[in-house]
């Protein structure tokens, strides 16, 4: 390998590491400026709100009298349109308060009385991260007070207004649900006052063959439950062909050890009409209407996700947000996210609009399984981040990496022998690209004596191309392409990158412990500082500091080999590449262990390849066979051919301007 394919290796690893620290870097300054412009947008608030607020005591006063007559006149001509609309859908028991629980093999759902929507999920047997020595944390994906989901609905002609199911009270079969096999059901109806009943809400009639029906049906053993939205003979209260919304909104908590990165990987999902998935910003605030129809939306975490599916129709159209927290960074909210998303109901007295939830890990093999009634993937899996974006790297990790993991997985092997069985099956699939390199750079080694002869015979800059000319017929003959040994290992980057998009995004690694790392899924710490270091963290990770030493044995055995074969070239580099390591150990710091596990193997099994390499092939007999190939006539290929005709045309426009 030459000096300028090093350069280029070198700078297509700086662009790719330096991309990851700008968009880093990128990410905390946009949070800072998200801070800032929400500061000053409460703090205007707050003046406008005091400006209104005396407005409208001048306007109360002046406007009394005006409703003390309206009163009167009210009372003595009272109708079903004069009652505030919602109080048609609030038939409230004051004796009743606790809420609807159902509990299935995976999780326990609360479901609030008023609302009927859930108010928090409860995963069995999954923890939040919680410090070594402490008692491990329930894990709740929702939080009572911080989930919300209400159907918005145009009330008829004779109400004159809309009501939100967030404010109505329902009842319900059976307070508690125990679904410990096959299916189970939680019924929530909500019905309205008569349009008849003209006395007061504490003596108003209900109409018992009208209500709305939440029915939401559970699997024993499944995240993913059913949410039916029934009505039934609802005409006379709910306009006809009027929109119906259903808004969801959360706000989302920290469960991870590495709180900035759990928020860099939350945002909100959803697929659109064309089958496409696609996302909100995931570092700033943001808001899209979608105008065409979604399949589904997602409130995604970075092990964690909520997705509302309409299971027939789609949904027709949707108001979608992401709020970044305004508050310090070790604050445990991550974001909080909303969705207003429209959907029809043809009927309302015997119709219905049919819906899906799920509330479970992301973890691929799960979330892949879920198909549509037409037996089509619903796309679920496409909220890992494997690299998408880049064809090449997501079929490294769907066809390769993740059946390979998840084979091992299934003999239930500790996670850092199944890296290490992972890397050394890798490491053999590119053993050919490997031996090609090393050939390829004992080629060269064994040349160097008549490259050296190429370099005394022009040492000129004029002779430059002269020189460059005669290199490439020695090539030529002996048989070796200067790009042999750099295709081989720009072949390798797109699975080391791979690698680096799916130890991260990887949920069976969670709170899963390795020698001294007691999480594999992020950093580990062998010495927690107690204070920040600019761009290092707050701790030291001894993985991080193994990898580097690793990385600067492999560049020390390398620089060896290099300097054997290009001499004084290699000289001005070989400080920058044992520079290197070292300027990235910072970033490398705070990454998940098992990545840096893994990358620290790669470089140990590369020194016992290289071993291998050193002992089996014999540099006397290869340039034997070189010398043999050089006396052999070579034919020219097109390629060869055009690039002596580029080099004879520039001696050409040298010698005229000479």
């Amino acid at each position: 390998m030459d000096k300028k394919t090093i350069i280029g290796l070198l700078l297509i690893f700086f662009v790719f590491i330096g991309y990851s620290m700008f968009t880093s870097h990128q990410a905390k300054k946009a949070r800072e400026q998200q801070i800032e412009q929400e500061m000053k947008q409460q703090a205007k608030k707050k003046a406008t709100d005091k400006k209104t607020a005396q407005l409208s005591d001048t306007i109360a006063k002046d406007t009394t009298a005006l409703e003390e007559t309206a009163a009167v006149d009210a009372a003595a001509t009272a109708a079903p349109a004069q009652k505030k609309s919602t109080d048609y859908f609030s038939f409230a028991d004051t004796n009743q308060t606790n809420d609807f629980i159902v509990r299935t093999n995976k999780a326990e759902y609360r479901f609030s009385r008023y609302g009927g929507y859930l108010k928090s999920v409860k995963l069995h047997d999954i923890y939040k991260y919680a410090p070594k020595g402490e008692k491990k944390k329930e894990l709740y994906m929702h939080e009572a007070g911080h989930h919300k989901m209400a159907l918005t609905l145009h009330t008829s002609d004779s109400l004159r207004s809309f009501v939100s199911t967030e404010n109505c009270y329902f009842r319900a079969e059976k307070d508690t649900v125990d679904v410990k096999s096959n299916t189970g059901h939680l019924r929530l109806y909500l019905h309205p006052y008569k349009l008849a009943d003209t006395t007061t809400a504490a003596n108003s009639v209900i109409d018992s063959e009208a209500y709305i029906l939440f029915d939401y049906t559970f699997n024993a053993d499944d995240y993913m439950l059913d949410f039916d939205v029934q009505f039934q003979n609802m005409s006379p209260y709910i306009a006809k062909q009027s929109p119906t919304n259903i808004k969801w909104n959360s706000s989302l908590f920290t469960a991870e050890k590495n709180i900035e990165a759990e928020r860099r990987l939350t945002t909100l999902y959803y697929m659109d009409n064309g089958g496409k998935v696609k996302n909100l910003d995931e570092i700033k605030s943001e808001s899209k209407d979608v105008t065409t129809t979604m399949k589904w939306v997602s409130f995604k975490q970075q092990f964690f996700t909520s997705i509302l599916v309409a299971k027939k129709d789609n949904f027709k159209k949707g108001e979608l947000k992401v709020d970044v927290n305004n508050q310090g960074e070790n604050d445990p909210l991550l974001k909080t996210m909303s969705s207003d998303l429209g959907f029809e109901v043809k009927d309302y007295d015997k119709g219905d609009f049919a819906m899906q939830m799920y509330y479970g890990p992301n973890q691929y093999k799960l979330l892949k399984k879920y198909q549509n009634e037409q037996g089509e993937s619903m796309g679920f899996e496409r909220l890992i981040p494997l690299g998408w974006g880049f064809f090449l790297l997501q079929w490294i990790n769907r066809g390769v990496v993740i059946p390979i993991f998840n084979w091992l997985d299934a003999y239930g092997l500790n996670y850092g022998i199944i890296i290490l069985i992972l890397s050394i099956f890798i490491k053999i699939v590119i053993f050919p690209l490997a031996y090609k390199t090393y050939l390829s750079s004992a080629k060269m080694r064994v040349l160097k004596p008549q490259i050296d002869e190429i370099n005394e015979k022009y040492p000129k800059p004029e002779d430059a191309m002269k020189k460059q000319q005669a290199t490439m017929n020695l090539y030529k003959k002996a048989g070796v392409s200067p790009m042999g040994g750099c295709l081989p290992m720009l072949i390798q980057m797109p699975i080391l990158i791979a690698m680096f998009r799916f130890f991260p995004a990887a949920y069976e690694l969670r709170q899963q412990s390795f020698l001294w790392a007691e999480d594999l899924s992020t950093y580990d710490s062998i010495l927690d500082l107690g204070f920040s270091i600019p761009f290092y963290g707050d701790h030291v990770s001894l993985f991080t500091l193994l990898m580097t030493a690793a990385t600067l044995v492999y560049t020390w055995l390398n620089n060896r080999m290099m300097m054997a074969t290009n001499g004084d070239q290699m000289k001005m580099m070989k400080w920058m590449m044992y520079l290197m390591p070292i300027l990235f150990l910072p970033m490398f710091n705070s990454f998940s262990s098992a990545l840096l596990y893994y990358y620290l193997l790669i470089n140990l099994i590369t020194f016992f390849q290289m071993w291998i390499f050193r002992i089996t092939i014999n540099e006397e007999k290869l340039l034997k066979k070189m010398q043999t190939n050089m006396v052999k006539p070579v034919k020219k290929s097109r390629w060869q051919e055009r690039m002596e005709q580029m080099i004879k045309q520039q001696q050409q426009l040298q010698q005229k301007k000479k």
